[in-house]
């Protein structure tokens, strides 16, 4: 296949970190993967592949590990380990491109990546994007420490407007980033191009990967947060959950989107999609592309899934991209700021440390079921996790306090923890950001209050309880199972 035949990224999906003073390649490209873990409908790799077939070079994906990024355990971990197995085992039958991991243990990616492309000659470094501060701060270090012969480019293989394309500035709420991203779509929410097999091979040796040693090990390692049964990582197992015949959202669920979605009694209604998306195993572009083409049946439903999918998404990468401090109270907007510190030394009608909120010990049981939920099952209903980081502001000696909480604890336990979307909603519900102010109260000052008596007008809470209490029951016990076949196993062997 000719260089010509092979399909270009739109020039504006494309930001040059560092340009080489001579910008043909002479040695082979590198994709060094991290936000977005899939082979296909990523932009990052079909950039890498078109400008390895533009100048007649080999290609290969690097990813570095890293050890427990942002308090990452065997609940996230496990899950993109397992991914990322069946990713390279896709890569061998298919593209032939080769995969190369590095381990936590030879570095961070600021020194393995550098070295890598040192190794191997590489002229070009292709990597996908993140608002991320630490990802963000490993690429300025990556572009400082490489040979001058090599250039950078950065893809935004994430979102469906490229951040940097949506705005170039901070915007307030979705009110004011919306008009912009949906003037941008018909230029951007197209379809993508088959990835073609590189026309050069890999010339050097390409180590074994022993995956399966590898999972054990970190699972075994991070165990204090173990993984979830419910939900089987993998780009497969993602469209399966988006379009599958049996129970895929576009195909049997969407119908009751529009209604249930803020009951947290109908977590079926929603689409699932959260930890696909969180680890890339899946683009968001794939998922407004077949949402489009079902919106005939249910035109409602469909508008709600794309605000939510692309419009809130991308206002939170906005955020965390814009504002440096986008989990700390110094990135609340002023209003904000000044209403949580005129009412910090409230006095409160309880105060829990963070010990017992993570063990789900306070007076509020409607509290401790989502806490519960979040531990056990990976994940809470939107509506909860709203109500859950406003009473944490409520019973903590603090604004600061409250933010740290809700974001360690939404880290270490939701399986699309460590995200823009997770630091945005811990901010939106105690610092008040993409939000206005409301009628002053104590503690909250102007920040949205949300309480008992509200939820209770809009879903069973009661229900809810009951139906966390069973969940919570029935995982505990199939651990039990698990880990009583796992000892007999071990003593009949």
């Amino acid at each position: 296949m000719s260089s010509s035949s092979i399909p270009a990224v739109q020039p504006g999906r494309i930001r040059v970190l560092k340009q080489a003073p001579d910008p043909k390649p002479s040695g082979p490209v590198v994709y060094w993967m991290f936000r977005d873990q899939r082979l296909r409908d990523n932009w990052a790799l079909i950039h890498a592949v078109h400008q390895a077939h533009r100048w007649d070079v080999p290609v290969a994906i690097a990813f570095n590990l890293f050890h427990q990024f942002k308090g990452a355990k065997a609940r996230h971990l496990g899950f993109m380990l397992r991914g990322l197995k069946k990713l390279h085992s896709d890569l061998q039958s298919t593209l032939d491109i080769p995969f190369f991991l590095f381990q936590a243990s030879r570095g961070e990616a600021v020194d393995t990546i550098p070295t890598f492309l040192k190794e191997c000659g590489a002229s070009l470094l292709v990597t996908d994007f993140s608002p991320l501060r630490e990802v963000r701060k490993w690429k300025d270090e990556i572009c400082n420490s490489v040979n001058e012969s090599v250039s950078i480019h950065e893809v935004d293989a994430h979102n469906v407007v490229p951040l940097w394309v949506a705005s170039d500035k901070l915007e307030y709420g979705a009110r004011t980033i919306r008009g912009k991203i949906n003037k941008k779509l018909p230029e951007y929410l197209i379809d993508f191009p088959d990835l073609a097999t590189p026309q050069r091979k890999w010339a050097s040796s390409i180590k074994t990967i022993d995956w399966d040693y590898l999972i054990d090990d970190v699972v075994r390692q991070c165990a204090e947060v173990p993984e979830l049964e419910w939900c089987e990582p993998g780009e497969g197992a993602a469209l399966d959950v988006l379009t599958g015949v049996k129970n895929g959202f576009l195909k049997t669920r969407l119908k009751n989107y529009s209604s249930e979605r803020n009951n947290p009694l109908k977590p079926k209604s929603l689409s699932g999609l959260s930890p696909y998306l969180h680890f890339g195993q899946i683009s968001a572009q794939r998922c407004a592309l077949e949402a489009r083409k079902v919106r005939k049946l249910y035109p409602e439903a469909i508008d709600g899934f794309l605000e939510e999918l692309v419009v809130r998404r991308e206002l939170a990468d906005n955020f965390c991209f814009y504002q440096p401090h986008y989990d700390s109270i110094q990135g609340a907007w002023e209003w904000a700021r000044k209403t949580l510190m005129d009412h910090a030394s409230d006095k409160r009608e309880h105060l829990y440390t963070r010990e017992q909120l993570e063990k789900a010990q306070t007076a509020d049981q409607l509290w401790n079921a989502s806490q519960l939920e979040m531990v056990h099952h990976g994940k809470m209903h939107g509506f909860m996790r709203m109500y859950w980081a406003k009473k944490i502001l409520e019973w903590t000696n603090g604004p600061e306090e409250a933010l740290a909480t809700s974001i360690y604890l939404n880290d270490k336990y939701h399986i699309d923890g460590r995200d823009p979307n997770g630091y945005v909603g811990c901010m939106w519900s105690i610092c008040g950001v993409h939000d206005q102010g409301w009628k002053e109260r104590p503690v909250f000052g102007k920040i949205r209050y949300m309480n008992y008596a509200g939820c209770k007008r809009k879903f069973d809470v009661d229900g809810y309880i009951a139906y966390v209490k069973k969940m919570v029951g029935e995982t505990k016990k199939r651990k039990a199972e698990t880990l009583l076949n796992g000892k007999a196993k071990e003593l009949r062997s």
